[in-house]
């Protein structure tokens, strides 16, 4: 989750291959078993990343606003929120959005005009 690193995924283009070996950079190779291995990234970009490697793997995109506003304010919380915070603070913090959001944007939508259209996430 996060930008590629050219170097590691240019290593892992051997095993994104049909014959699905690890070359390590010390020369050593490991043949994997296609039919049991799978591989998922997660990655913010592909800004770094060759045409060979996009090549060799599915993309799937998925838009901001599909995912909704939940994976946004959970990454937030456990990210921006102070570390000495306890668990149960921020379960409350993360409660009070899951109980008020969702009816606020929904008020938003059916009883106010918007100057400028927004998606979700930009009102949370």
């Amino acid at each position: 989750d996060g930008p590629v690193d050219a170097i590691w995924i240019e290593n892992m283009n051997t095993v994104l291959d049909d014959n699905c070996t690890l070359c390590l950079p010390n020369g050593e190779r490991i043949k994997l078993n296609p039919i049991t291995m799978r591989m998922l990234f997660e990655v913010q970009d592909l800004a770094v990343a060759s045409p060979a490697t996009v090549s060799r793997c599915g993309m799937v995109y998925m838009p901001p606003n599909e995912l909704g506003w939940l994976p946004y304010v959970t990454t937030w919380a456990n990210t921006q929120l102070p570390e000495g915070m306890t668990d149960e603070t921020k379960a409350y913090i993360l409660s009070l959005f899951n109980k008020t959001i969702d009816g606020g944007l929904s008020f938003v939508r059916k009883n106010l005009k918007e100057a400028i259209a927004t998606v979700d996430i930009n009102l949370v």
